[in-house]
């Protein structure tokens, strides 16, 4: 986790120069990703605009040397329960859009749901055995959440996955198994099946419903 220094967000924006507009140079634009590598660290915490300008405030003191105006080892160790409290409200929130989704996933043609609550949707039927949870399987897929943004793809790399099926999230694992092969599904899963309350940050946030595009290209024993 992120160490973060709190200060009044007033204390730097009377001297902080304004915002870059545009990076041009090389040094520039590895300073800017050095922004992005530091955002996707307080991702978890949700910030309200109020609460950004206080993290970016402690952390402009923490880089000038200023004196920093709160105690860090009163306040330091209060961060990860912070995070903590943040990231919970905000599975609880993404779940109950997730169940949205995956509901009206649950609707369309030819989908079913599972008792665990997987929604799985038939794009292109297969033909043959299906896999055991013991197979090593091949696929194509593309993984997506709710909000229709990408956060993994073989076909975007153009280079099927093989891996056992075992050794997968739950929702994979039972999933697969009801598909055959050369079959292509939509397979929604949720938290519960997948990376639950935790998420796999910075890319999947917590409590996250996810839906992926598979297609079963082969199997076989290990």
């Amino acid at each position: 986790m992120l160490a973060i220094y709190l200060c009044p967000a007033v204390s730097c924006a009377q001297t902080a120069p304004p915002l870059p507009t545009r990076v041009d140079t090389e040094e520039q634009k590895t300073f800017y990703a050095l922004g992005l590598l530091l955002g996707d660290d307080v991702k978890v915490f949700a910030l309200k605009p109020e609460e950004l300008e206080l993290v970016k405030a402690g952390m402009s003191d923490a880089a000038t040397g200023t004196k920093p105006l709160v105690d860090i080892n009163t306040y330091g160790p209060k961060v990860n329960d912070l995070a903590r409290k943040r990231a919970l409200a905000g599975a609880e929130e993404a779940k109950k859009k997730g169940q949205e989704f995956a509901d009206k996933a649950a609707l369309e043609k030819g989908a079913t749901k599972t008792a665990s609550g997987i929604v799985i949707r038939t794009i292109t039927p297969g033909t043959g055995d299906s896999p055991t949870a013991a197979d090593m399987v091949k696929v194509h897929y593309e993984g997506k959440l709710i909000d229709g943004s990408v956060f993994d793809s073989s076909i975007q790399r153009n280079e099927p996955a093989e891996f056992p099926l075992s050794g997968v999230v739950p929702c994979w694992t039972e999933a697969l198994q009801l598909m055959k092969k050369g079959g292509k599904s939509q397979i929604v899963c949720p938290p519960s099946l997948a990376y639950g309350d935790r998420g796999s940050p910075p890319v999947i946030p917590p409590g996250s419903t996810l839906s992926f595009e598979v297609e079963l290209i082969d199997f076989h024993k290990p």
